[in-house]
């Protein structure tokens, strides 16, 4: 094998190994979130197994200095890389179901097991770059010289891998096809000096990218009538047999938006946002910004209920905005719809509202910019006179540790926080600098649209003062991963769900 031919080698290399971790965090993201940790546990993952890799690879280049070992290496990083996304499935599965347990022990082995399905190949990857090295190297004069530019070029891969993986491959083919995209990349550059016994690798490894991505099928008498690899999560849309929908994300374990045909309420902590303004104001609030739209559930019930309301809702996934429009009826006499993050939205406009609705939190992690005192004080400038946010909390069942601390934030920034406990996992908090109570939503009540008439007297009936206790998030400090994790090792440790 040439020099150049390694230098090649080298640079695919480099590109699969750091394509491989954007690619890894991507197949977790839609399952356990994009936070900050998640991010660390994937490039931790990475730097221990090249670190492994770099250690075997200088074994194995002094056990069998030919090219023929050098490839079988990086052959051998190709087919594992290849099934990573397979096999890592039933994992994620359990991770997810353990997760909604609250069994931590089997969130945490879980979680790792698929981490330690991309370090397999990883480490594989990291023993090409000695094994490179002692290929290379004639003399012990050009050594440093050698080695320099092979980590050079391999250091240039990882950087064009890092781009292509994150601006290309995912974006346009897919998390799975990514992988495989980077392991045909290996198997190609392998095989040359193994023979054409070997010729079939690459041969299956396109085939494997031929095969269509298949989806989490739905259970019982529900059907997956569209789903997508968005530029931000997979996402589904479920069909029941009476022809509601539901749109699903982090693999079905969130649902992010109901339709019913012919309804606009949903049973759920959708309908308390429509009646919840009720408990500071007579009128119904005059404009609407929904953070987190999803695919419109509430803005098409504000839309119904109080067609004089201007409703923008903002979602940062515009695709979500366009299957809502398509399956999910969304639509308003004065409905606006805008694809941007939350926050970056709320610092742009120069408009006020009546009321500012979160519904952004994604479980197990959420946003920590948007559960800040900085993030509320926004909030709060962007609010009309009299307004009000209300935001949706989800959290463990039997935890509350959550929503102490977003209601401590909220607190250091509105005169009045009250919580409405209307789900086992989910509380929804209001803030306002005006007069708001119960007993005001309660002689509210008769005026509104009949069918919120119930909601609103049920939601007066639980609705009272936040909880005491909890931290102050800043900008600077907002350790909402920790937290999260702690609720759930602590529920567990109960032994609650």
């Amino acid at each position: 094998m040439s020099a150049r031919r390694i230098e090649i080698v080298a640079a695919v290399v480099g590109a699969s190994s750091l394509g491989a971790e954007i690619a890894a965090a991507r197949l977790l993201a839609p399952w356990f979130g994009a936070s900050t940790i998640i991010w660390a546990n994937t490039i931790a993952t990475v730097l221990v197994a090249l670190s492994a890799g770099y250690w075997l690879g200088g074994r194995l280049a002094d056990r069998d200095p030919t090219p023929a070992g050098l490839s079988k290496v990086v052959l051998g990083a190709a087919a594992l890389l290849a099934i990573v996304p397979f096999i890592a499935g039933p994992f994620l599965r359990v991770s997810v179901d353990a997760l909604d347990r609250v069994e931590a022990g089997a969130f945490v082995g879980s979680l790792l097991a698929v981490l330690i399905l991309v370090a397999t190949p990883v480490l594989l990857l990291g023993a090409v770059a000695p094994y490179a090295v002692r290929l290379t190297v004639r003399t012990v004069e050009e050594a440093g010289r050698v080695a320099g530019r092979l980590y050079a070029i391999s250091t240039l891969g990882s950087l064009a891998g890092v781009f292509l993986a994150a601006l290309v491959l995912i974006p346009l083919v897919g998390t799975r096809r990514t992988f495989l995209t980077f392991a045909l990349a290996l198997a190609l550059v392998a095989v040359p000096a193994l023979g054409r016994r070997f010729a079939l690798a690459p041969l299956a490894l396109a085939g494997l990218l031929a095969i269509p991505v298949g989806t989490v099928k739905a259970t019982g008498g529900a059907r997956v009538i569209w789903d997508s690899e968005t530029e931000y999560q997979y996402a589904r849309v479920v069909q029941e047999t009476d022809g509601e929908r539901r749109l699903e994300l982090n693999e079905g374990e969130a649902i992010h938006s109901v339709y019913r045909p012919g309804a606009f309420l949903t049973g759920d902590y959708w309908d308390e946002m429509l009646v919840l303004p009720f408990a500071a104001r007579t009128d119904p609030p005059r404009s609407v910004a929904i953070l987190g739209n999803a695919a419109g559930t509430t803005a098409r019930a504000f839309g119904h209920f109080f067609p004089r309301s201007r409703v923008d809702g903002v979602e940062i996934d515009g695709e979500l905005s366009d299957v809502g429009r398509r399956l999910f009826d969304l639509r308003g006499p004065n409905l606006h719809l805008h694809t941007a993050d939350a926050r970056p939205f709320l610092r742009r406009a120069t408009r006020r509202w009546d009321l500012v609705v979160v519904d952004a939190y994604r479980q197990p992690y959420i946003p920590f910019y948007l559960a800040t005192r900085e993030f509320f004080a926004l909030v709060r400038d962007r609010l009309a006179p009299g307004g009000m946010v209300a935001i949706n909390v989800g959290h463990p069942e039997g935890s509350d540790t959550l929503e102490k601390v977003l209601s401590a934030t909220m607190a250091d920034v509105f005169g009045t926080v009250l919580r409405d406990p209307s789900q086992r996992t989910n509380v929804m908090l209001v803030g306002t600098d005006a007069r708001a109570s119960a007993a005001a939503l309660r002689a509210a009540a008769p005026r509104l649209p009949f069918e919120l008439r119930r909601v609103a007297q049920a939601t007066a009936a639980r609705l009272g003062p936040r909880l005491p206790g909890g931290s102050v998030y800043t900008d600077d400090r907002a350790p909402v991963e920790w937290l999260i994790d702690t609720s759930i090792v602590q529920v567990a440790a109960r032994g609650e769900r």
